[in-house]
């Protein structure tokens, strides 16, 4: 029973740190997941706190899920987030109906 749950433990973190990934599959570096399959395999053999370290394993992958979940979630309610100040003030103005004068090509 406790080895299935730490390998679904290993698998969570692992499922969260590619849904976090900014690469494409191909282009994904794999020294991230070397290194956590590394931490993993080298407390196998240790008893020593073992609960504590699944524990804080456990909580590591619900804080990555939460930190995912938060970014989609300010990305849908808050679509402003990411715009630069000019664009921001564009979207301003055309949401409540207004359009945004056009700047001659020579002033800025």
């Amino acid at each position: 029973m406790a080895a299935a749950q730490h390998r679904s433990t290993y698998r969570a973190i692992v499922r969260e740190l590619n849904q976090a990934s900014i690469y494409a599959r191909a282009a994904r570096p794999k020294s991230v997941s070397a290194h956590i399959r590394m931490v993993f395999e080298g407390r196998r053999g240790v008893n020593t706190n073992e609960q504590q370290f699944y524990h804080d394993m456990r909580n590591t992958a619900t804080f990555m899920r939460s930190q995912r979940i938060h970014r989609a979630l300010l990305e849908r309610y808050n679509p402003l987030l990411g715009l630069s100040t000019e664009e921001r003030v564009t979207k301003s103005a055309n949401r409540v109906g207004l359009n945004m004068p056009v700047t001659p090509q020579g002033e800025d």
